[in-house]
C-alpha cells in the first residue's frame, strides 16, 4: 500500500515532480562539475603556473653564509663558489622527481666582444634542450622548458654547437641579426636567433653550457640553477623546520609536495648546495588556487541553495495541492511518521533520481570545463558518486522539510473541508 501512494503520488502530480526533479538535478549537476575540478585542478593550476618560469633555484652553499660587519649582515661575493654539473642528473633519482618539470643551469660570464659599441659584455650559458641521462632515463630539460616565456627570432642553438643567441636590445645596438657572426673573446661564433625575455637577457649573449665553461676556464662550474616543479600550496605544516620534526611527522613533511621539501630534496641530490624557493612564483601559485577552489566553493553552495528553495517550492505547492489526500490518511488513523514517511520516501526518490541524472550531467560539464580551460581530461573519481547521491538526499530532504512539518500538523477536519 505504502509504495502505490508513492507511486501515485508520481502519476498524478507529474509536473511538479518534474519541476523538483529538474531543480535538484541542476544543483547536483553544477556541484557535481565544481566538486570535480576541484579536486582534479591543483596540478592543472600548478602546471599552468610554470608559464611564470621556475619556482625554485639552487646556489651554491657558500652563498648563504653570513657576515656581519658594524651590525649589518652581509652576504659574502661569493664568484669562486660552483655547484657540480655532473651532478645535476642526481635531481632525477629525488623522490619528488615525478613533479619536477625540468631544470636550467645558469652560469654567467663577463666576456671581450670586438665590437666598437660594446668592449663588455655577459655571456650567459645554460642548457636549451639539453638531453641528459640518469640511470636508464634519458630526458631532455633546460630553458625551452624552465622559460617558456623566452621568444626566439630565427632558430635556437644546439648545446653541442658554439652558436650563440644574441638579447634583442643587444643585437639592436650592435647592428646584428640571425645569422651574422660575433667575436667573443678572440673567437667567431655564429648567432643563430635574436632573444626577447623582457628582462636582462635582452643585453646578453646566450650560449650553451659548455661554451661559457670553455670560457670561463672551469669545465662543469654552475653558479646557480632554476627548478621548475609541481608543488603543493604552502600550509602551517609545511612552514615548519624538517629539523624539529620526528617519525611520522617527518615522513609526512618529507613525502608532501611542498615546494619546501622539494628543496630540501634538492639539497640532499645536490653536494655543497643550497635550495630556497622563489617565493613570488609559490605564493602565487597557492593564491591562485585557494581563490579559484573559493569560489568554485561559493558557485556550488549557491547552486545546491537555489535548488534547494525551487525543491522546497515544488513541495509546499504539492503538498497544499493533497491536504485533502493527507486528512484522509489522519483521519483513517495514520501517525505523523506515517504521514512523513510517504513524503520522505517521495522526497528520497526524488533525490536519487537527480542525484543520477545531475552527476551524469555534471561530469559530462566537468570535461568541457578540462578540455576548454585546462586543455587536458578532468579526472572523475569512483568516490564522488556517493558523496554527490548524499549530497542530493540532504538538499532535497532541507528543501522538503518545511513542508512536511506542515503536512504532519495538518487538522484532518480542516484538510476534509477543503480548508488550508
Amino acid at each position: 500500500m505504502f509504495g502505490r501512494l508513492v507511486y501515485e503520488s508520481f502519476r498524478r502530480q507529474k509536473r511538479r515532480k518534474l519541476l523538483a526533479g529538474v531543480a535538484i538535478t541542476l544543483g547536483v549537476g553544477v556541484a557535481t562539475a565544481m566538486i570535480a575540478v576541484a579536486t582534479d585542478i591543483g596540478d592543472k593550476i600548478s602546471r599552468e603556473l610554470r608559464t611564470y618560469g621556475a619556482n625554485l633555484v639552487v646556489t651554491p652553499q657558500e652563498d648563504t653564509l653570513d657576515v656581519q660587519i658594524g651590525g649589518v649582515d652581509l652576504k659574502p661575493p661569493s664568484d669562486g663558489a660552483y655547484l657540480n654539473e655532473a651532478d645535476l642528473p642526481k635531481i632525477r633519482g629525488t623522490f619528488w622527481h615525478h613533479n619536477i618539470i625540468g631544470f636550467a643551469p645558469m652560469l654567467p660570464v663577463s666576456v671581450r666582444v670586438n665590437d666598437a659599441d660594446a668592449k663588455n659584455a655577459t655571456l650567459l650559458g645554460t642548457y636549451f634542450s639539453k638531453r641528459l641521462t640518469f640511470g636508464k632515463e634519458d630526458f631532455a630539460t633546460g630553458v625551452r622548458i624552465t622559460h617558456p616565456w623566452w621568444k626566439v627570432q630565427g632558430a635556437w642553438p644546439d648545446d653541442n654547437s658554439t652558436d650563440v643567441l644574441l638579447g634583442e636590445s643587444l643585437a639592436a645596438r650592435l647592428g646584428r641579426k640571425a645569422g651574422d657572426e660575433i667575436e667573443i673573446s678572440g673567437q667567431p661564433h655564429r648567432i643563430v636567433g635574436i632573444l626577447s625575455t623582457g628582462g636582462v637577457e635582452d643585453n646578453e649573449i646566450i650560449a650553451p653550457l659548455a661554451l661559457a665553461q670553455q670560457i670561463l676556464g672551469k669545465p662543469g662550474a654552475v653558479r646557480r640553477l632554476y627548478v621548475s616543479a609541481l608543488t603543493k600550496p604552502e600550509d602551517a605544516f609545511a612552514r615548519r623546520d624538517p629539523q624539529t620534526l620526528r617519525g611520522a611527522e617527518y615522513d609526512r613533511w618529507y613525502c608532501s609536495p611542498y615546494a619546501a621539501s622539494i628543496a630540501f630534496q634538492l639539497q640532499e641530490a645536490i653536494p655543497h648546495s643550497h635550495a630556497e624557493q622563489i617565493r613570488q612564483i609559490a605564493q602565487n601559485e597557492g593564491t591562485v588556487l585557494s581563490r579559484i577552489k573559493g569560489l568554485m566553493l561559493l558557485v556550488t553552495l549557491a547552486a545546491l541553495f537555489a535548488s534547494a528553495l525551487a525543491v522546497s517550492a515544488a513541495m509546499a505547492t504539492a503538498i497544499f495541492e493533497r491536504r485533502t489526500e493527507v486528512g484522509l490518511m489522519k483521519a483513517l488513523g495514520a501517525g505523523s511518521i506515517s504521514v512523513a514517511a510517504l513524503f520522505f520516501a517521495e522526497a528520497l526518490l526524488l533525490a536519487l533520481i537527480g542525484g543520477v541524472v545531475g552527476f551524469a550531467g555534471g561530469s559530462l560539464l566537468a570535461r568541457q570545463i578540462g578540455r576548454s580551460i585546462f586543455d587536458s581530461q578532468i579526472t572523475i573519481e569512483p568516490v564522488l558518486f556517493p558523496v554527490i547521491l548524499a549530497i542530493a538526499v540532504i538538499v532535497t530532504f532541507a528543501g522538503s522539510a518545511m513542508a512536511i512539518r506542515r503536512a504532519v500538523k495538518l487538522d484532518p477536519v480542516y484538510a476534509l473541508r477543503g480548508e488550508a
